[in-house]
């Protein structure tokens, strides 16, 4: 049965039931491609041979039944994406994290109970507050700024996965479990290309929807936010940089600001508000101040967007020792893999590609020197015959 594994590609592709008929050449119809998605029909085996390759897969992947099922955060109240593209964010974020699961019981590495989901209770935003401090603590991490976020999250066993998308996205988080519910991995998705700042936030923010049990009484996005800037700038560090009280801030130290705690000039008004470092009227003021500078799009001196490692690193270091196949490790990272052999090996291929005539002179020639060799080291001559040499 195909069909679960087909519609999480197909998804994860951008591809309508329309347009992957387009692809396979029209040698099969939409209207079958929803029967196989539903199993409610076989493919042939030139119809699963054409859509594994348009699909790039092996067409023994399509057998293949995902090993876990995915619980996805909801998206944000203010998220305007269309169904077409959640649902293709959703097919990647599957196939991910299913690909995910298997690199890390190959490797060895983590264990989904380390992951705190759904740890703190939050029935106020100050609950949020403790919350990130709380882990903060547990990833011995202190009061200084996160120099790397990402890398941060990957340390502690979370995925964090970039897609394309277009600028409604801010950013998703999902739970992959066992047949059993038992928490296998966990995902914080953003979209690729955005400015430093604003990806650090959103992977912090996401952070909290996995790490919160928030009240129906409390705000779920505000709580996320409270916590996810607590997160990257804690209260005491931040006291201790501005004080407990201001009157007036100026924009060139909230731009030293955002550079040490890597968040957006706009999150830091915020969270000085938060904090009851600024008064509200002081706060309302800031926001025309954005708007008349054009930075309420796009500040000035972005940080760098940071790349995850962890799946790419993974992948290559299982494909070299021989625990996945060069298939598996290009469909996961979406890229063709050159693989560095020893010359050695290369020495062999090239040695065997040549006519026979010409091994067969190579040969020969080997064995001549192999004899002269022989013939002026006398010392291996005391070991004929099994004689034994005493030194």
């Amino acid at each position: 049965m195909i069909g679960r594994r087909l519609r999480q590609l197909r998804l994860a592709r951008n591809l309508s039931l329309e347009a992957l008929a387009a692809e396979m050449g029209g040698i099969v119809t939409k209207q079958a491609l929803s029967k196989y998605e539903h199993d409610k029909a076989h493919p042939s085996p030139i119809v699963l041979t054409k859509l594994a390759s348009v699909l790039r897969v092996k067409a023994a992947y399509l057998f293949h039944e995902p090993t876990i099922s995915v619980e996805f955060i909801t998206y944000r109240k203010s998220s305007t994406l269309l169904k077409k593209e959640k649902e293709r964010v959703k097919g990647i974020v599957e196939q991910a994290l299913e690909d995910r699961v298997r690199l890390q019981e190959l490797s060895g590495q983590f264990d989904g109970s380390v992951i705190p989901v759904k740890e703190w209770r939050v029935n106020d935003l100050e609950d949020a507050e403790h919350a990130a401090e709380e882990l903060r603590g547990r990833w011995k991490l202190g009061l200084d700024p996160i120099s790397n976020t990402c890398a941060t999250l990957e340390d502690h066993a979370l995925a964090v996965l970039t897609v394309e998308a277009n600028e409604r996205f801010d950013g998703i988080s999902a739970i992959a479990r066992d047949d059993e519910q038992h928490v296998k991995a966990v995902a914080i998705v953003t979209r690729r290309g955005i400015d430093g700042e604003r990806q650090r936030l959103n992977l912090a923010h996401e952070l909290g929807h996995i790490a919160l049990d928030i009240s129906e009484d409390v705000d779920e996005e505000r709580a996320a936010f409270r916590f996810g800037a607590a997160f990257l700038a804690p209260r005491e560090r931040l006291f201790d940089e501005v004080g407990t009280k201001r009157a007036l801030i100026q924009t060139a130290e909230l731009l030293l600001l955002k550079k040490q705690f890597g968040i957006s000039m706009q999150a830091l008004v915020h969270r000085l508000h938060d904090l009851g470092i600024i008064t509200d009227s002081y706060y309302k003021q800031w926001w025309p101040l954005f708007n008349s500078y054009g930075w309420r799009r796009k500040e000035p001196e972005e940080l760098p967007y940071e790349e995850p490692h962890w799946l790419r690193r993974t992948a290559l270091r299982l494909l070299a020792e021989g625990l996945i196949n060069q298939d598996d490790a290009e469909r996961m990272l979406g890229e063709r893999i050159e693989l560095e052999q020893p010359v050695s090996v290369i020495q062999r291929r090239a040695f065997l590609k040549l006519p026979l005539a010409k091994r067969r002179q190579i040969l020969a020639e080997q064995a001549k020197r192999m004899a002269k060799h022989y013939e002026e080291d006398t010392e291996w001559r005391e070991f004929q015959g099994g004689d034994v040499v005493e030194y």
